[in-house]
């Protein structure tokens, strides 16, 4: 991805989740992955995919058990 599209993608982030601390990094090499972190913390991996000249963005988040709260503390 280019510096362009990371600020752009970083932007709509932001913006759809009225965040300013949602940061997408440059990866340091260009065959690494791009993360998106937010407050410093790593929360996922962007992926670019160009399919018959239509570019789109993923973002896979992943979720681990142990940051899971325990299920007593979740409201019914």
């Amino acid at each position: 991805m280019t510096p362009n599209e990371i600020a752009r993608v970083q932007d709509y982030l932001r913006r759809t989740f009225s965040n300013n601390r949602i940061a997408v990094i440059p990866p340091p090499k260009p065959s690494a992955p791009i993360e998106v972190h937010i407050a410093n913390e790593f929360t996922g991996v962007l992926h670019r995919d160009e399919d018959e000249g239509e570019v789109s963005y993923s973002l896979v988040i992943s979720i681990l058990e142990e940051d899971l709260p325990p299920v007593s503390s979740l409201p019914l």
